[in-house]
């Protein structure tokens, strides 16, 4: 079976090399779904041999993973972030299954994540799972942010890990917080999702309660708490956003 690698930038210039470097372990085919960046991510890009087509940013991340579907003909799809990068056993399993001819699996992965210089192993960053490889023609993606995939095959578990390397600094935490919690806001208004003031508040505690308790945010130290106290606010502003979009 063939595979495209996808990847979504936008100012990507310090990730796109070592993205395109290690996607290519598993296929030749590499696209790149760029937004309207304004460095070197587009230049590098095709530089590295990835092919490079352009949507307009519409605050839709589905609509960018979906706009790439039609433009490759591979059998599997796989979708890797900028920030990510695939461990050898991932890769090598891949190609097993590339040498297979099964149309009617997708495939989680999971996901360890490294911000601020750190390793976080619970709370806000604990590792995850996340659907990355999907039959081509059997998946389609929805939800503006936090979106997901929507495909009816079974689900196995790829070998290795993903390693995330996100969030180098608090600034670039709360640019890209500032853009969820606004998309979330519209989007669920639109949707007809109301709240009030104590609402707000509630959503904002239990969501800090569940992930430096029940997640155990606490025993990543400090940084853990730190991560945990920016999910409050970061809950908070998605629903104070929600009420104000009420109130207009």
């Amino acid at each position: 079976m063939t595979l495209a690698i996808i990847i979504l930038t936008k100012n990507e210039e310090y990730h796109i090399v070592d993205v395109i470097r290690n996607a290519r372990q598993c296929t030749d085919e590499i696209l790149i779904i760029d937004s309207g960046s304004t460095d070197k991510t587009v230049e590098l890009a095709e530089k590295n041999g990835a092919k490079v087509f352009y949507r307009a940013w519409d605050n839709d991340f589905a609509a960018q993973r979906n706009f790439a579907l039609d433009k490759t003909a591979a059998d599997l799809i796989l979708y890797i972030d900028a920030d990510e990068r695939l461990t050898l056993k991932s890769v090598e399993h891949i190609k097993k299954i590339l040498a297979q001819d099964n149309l009617n699996l997708q495939y989680k992965i999971q996901r360890k994540t490294t911000a601020f210089g750190v390793t976080f192993n619970h709370g806000v960053l604990n590792p995850d799972y996340v659907l990355r490889m999907f039959p081509r023609e059997k998946v389609q993606w929805s939800g503006k942010v936090h979106e997901h995939p929507n495909c009816p095959c079974e689900i196995k578990t790829l070998q290795g890990y993903l390693e995330h390397y996100t969030y180098r600094s608090w600034s670039q935490w709360e640019s890209k917080m500032q853009m969820y919690s606004t998309i979330w806001a519209e989007d669920n208004f639109k949707k007809g999702k109301r709240i009030s003031r104590a609402g707000a508040f509630l959503h904002a505690s239990a969501g800090f309660f569940k992930m430096f308790f029940i997640k155990a945010g606490f025993l990543d130290g400090w940084y853990g708490f730190y991560t945990c106290a920016n999910h409050f606010f970061y809950t908070m502003m998605k629903y104070l956003k929600l009420l104000e979009l009420q109130k207009k």
